[in-house]
């Protein structure tokens, strides 16, 4: 007998922190963002995916490092990790025996071969990183660091009954010696070398809504492609500039779609690398004479190559607290768009009427920005397309019952919207909060299995009225 019912004990224990670990990762908008900026992600409906997935694929490089030592117990505690990673699912060490049983049959072999095919994360650039939790820890400087090593450092141990002298002993074995040092700007989102055209286009299909920002899309894409083959042929071109502006409600997509821009510039050859820095009023803006224009050029230097978003771009000359230095920044900003105008695009973005002032607020605005792209609010059945993805991104499901009250809540949030509407971070809202209460539902029953674990029923979803009472609170 390989496996005896208390070894299965510990690893449910040792699987349960880890869960506990990945809900709280999962609380972290800094962490869940950046994190899912360096993935290669074939997602383009702007849904995240979770500490878990990103945990298992750490996992599965792990595992694949000691494949030459691989055996029943490796594939065994793999297979453990997944099912409660991915499916919340403990095996029960009461089944001792079909479990010894079934390790050792073709089919489960074929089975971690499957499981670790499907569940591999890459990375969207080409530095070399190989585990994605503990870098983006890291990186954004977070308390959990030593702890997830240490579960990486349990989970090879558990597995082929290695010992490590220490956590720099395992580090230097799993080849993450190498990364500690390096430094991941994490306002940059890089491209990957297998990035294309065709695929930044069907990304930008994939989106739901957003019909007149793809036609505006498509149409600046013609016109680039024209001015090529016009250049091609020796005739004169008019000046095309790429910068832009996005004008609309919080939620609706626009740094999703900058993303997509700046790839599509790239791939047009208009801009050389392609990356996108994303900074705000706080990222430009110093409180003393002189640091703001070098907070302004560090932000262009980082773009240089690709697109710099900046994000409620108005806030930039919206003076609230007496001495403030915006106009410098902005003057500092068009300067250098000035000198890099052959490699730099600028996409400014914010709520219409506040950016329609900003952009009027100076000549020089007035001259680089004249194309505008408008972000509309999602409709009630877009919101409600919005949660399905949450919910097949998360492996949940929903009932009849749920599926109208759902519908009767998003039309009601349409109704009442005004233009601070949040659109997709509400649903995301929502749908965190169905998951609670779905676990406050079920968490007595008796018996708890994957259909009850994946549904969402009417009780889960909240009062409509509730729903928009707590959105008109935080708009206000």
């Amino acid at each position: 007998m390989i496996f005896t019912a208390s070894f299965i004990q510990e690893l449910r224990e040792e699987t349960s922190k880890i869960l506990a670990i990945c809900s709280s990762l999962n609380k972290n908008d800094a962490f869940i963002q950046r994190i899912n900026e360096v993935v290669l992600s074939n997602n383009s409906n702007g849904l995240l995916l979770k500490a878990e997935h990103f945990f298992l694929s750490d996992c599965i490089t792990m595992y694949n490092l000691c494949l030459g030592k691989e055996d029943d117990k490796a594939r065994f505690v793999f297979a453990y990790y997944y099912d409660v990673l991915r499916n919340n699912s403990f095996a029960n060490e009461k089944e001792i025996k079909t479990l010894n049983t079934l390790v050792s049959t073709e089919n489960f072999k074929k089975h971690i071969v499957k499981i670790r095919k499907e569940n591999s994360l890459l990375w969207s650039n080409s530095n070399g990183e190989k585990y994605f939790v503990p870098i983006v820890l890291l990186e954004i400087n977070h308390p959990e660091y030593k702890s997830i090593l240490k579960k990486y450092q349990n989970f090879l141990e558990s597995s082929y009954g290695f010992k490590f002298k220490d956590s720099q002993d395992f580090s230097t074995f799993i080849g993450l010696t190498n990364n500690l040092n390096e430094s991941i700007n994490s306002d940059v989102t890089s491209i990957s070398e297998k990035d294309s055209l065709e695929i930044v286009l069907q990304e930008l299909e994939q989106l739901i809504g957003l019909e007149e920002v793809k036609k505006d899309v498509c149409e600046l894409i013609n016109l680039l492609e024209i001015q090529k083959k016009r250049s091609a042929q020796g005739l004169k071109n008019i000046e095309v500039t790429l910068h832009t502006v996005f004008l609309g409600p919080p939620g609706t997509g626009k740094t999703s779609v900058a993303r997509l821009l700046s790839r599509i510039f790239k791939h047009l050859g208009f801009l050389s690398k392609g990356q996108m820095y994303e900074t705000d009023r706080e990222g430009m803006i110093a409180g003393y004479v002189g640091q703001t224009a070098a907070k302004v050029d560090k932000v262009v230097e980082e773009s240089l190559g690709g697109v710099l978003f900046i994000d409620e771009a108005y806030a930039l000359t919206q003076n609230a607290m007496g001495n403030d230095y915006g106009p410098e920044a902005v003057n500092t900003l068009l300067k250098r768009m000035e000198d890099h105008r052959e490699d730099l695009a600028v996409v400014v973005a914010g709520y219409t009427e506040p950016m329609k002032d900003f952009i009027e607020s100076n000549p020089g605005l007035r001259s680089r920005f004249n194309r505008f792209f408008r972000f509309n609010h999602f409709t009630p059945e877009q919101l409600f397309l919005i949660f399905e993805n949450f919910c097949k991104a998360s492996d949940f499901v929903i009932d009849a019952d749920a599926k109208e009250k759902l519908t009767d809540t998003f039309e009601l949030l349409f109704s009442k919207k005004d233009e601070n509407f949040g659109n997709a971070r509400v649903v995301r809202n929502l749908f965190e909060k169905c998951v609670q209460n779905q676990a406050n539902r079920i968490i007595n029953l008796p018996l708890i299995n994957q259909e009850v674990l994946k549904t969402f029923t009417e009780i889960d979803i909240p009062e409509p009225r509730e729903t928009q009472s707590q959105v008109s609170f935080f708009q206000e």
